[in-house]
């Protein structure tokens, strides 16, 4: 590496490898987790409901249990809330390695353990 000649190399150059702190994956696009608890939480003005999480299709709140495994992915952009939802900013996709969408259609059934 040689010396930065202008300031956008140096800003550049002051920057590399901060991506794995500032990411909240780490830089990648799903993580995997263990539900501890699942909260409420209250959709902004003027409406009123209670967002429980961002999980996809109606009803699939009910196949997540407490001490699931669960794989995460990004919610808003540049991991931003979405919408009414505040503080809410990563979805879930699988639910002990069964996704969501299979078990919302009745494709296959949760493992049991």
């Amino acid at each position: 590496m040689g010396k930065c000649c202008s300031l956008h190399t140096a800003r550049n150059f002051s920057h590399l490898g901060t991506t794995l702190k500032v990411k909240p994956f780490g830089g990648a696009s799903h993580a995997k987790r263990i539900v501890l608890k699942k909260v409420g939480v209250e959709a902004k003005q003027p409406n009123s409901a209670i967002r429980k999480s961002c999980v996809p299709s109606d009803g699939c709140l009910n196949s997540i249990e407490g001490n699931d495994d669960i794989l995460v992915a990004g919610f808003g952009c540049k991991g931003h809330a979405v919408g009414d939802i505040p503080g809410v900013h990563f979805k879930v996709v699988k639910v002990a390695s069964v996704s969501l969408l299979a078990l919302y259609k009745g494709k296959k059934e949760r493992p049991r353990s």
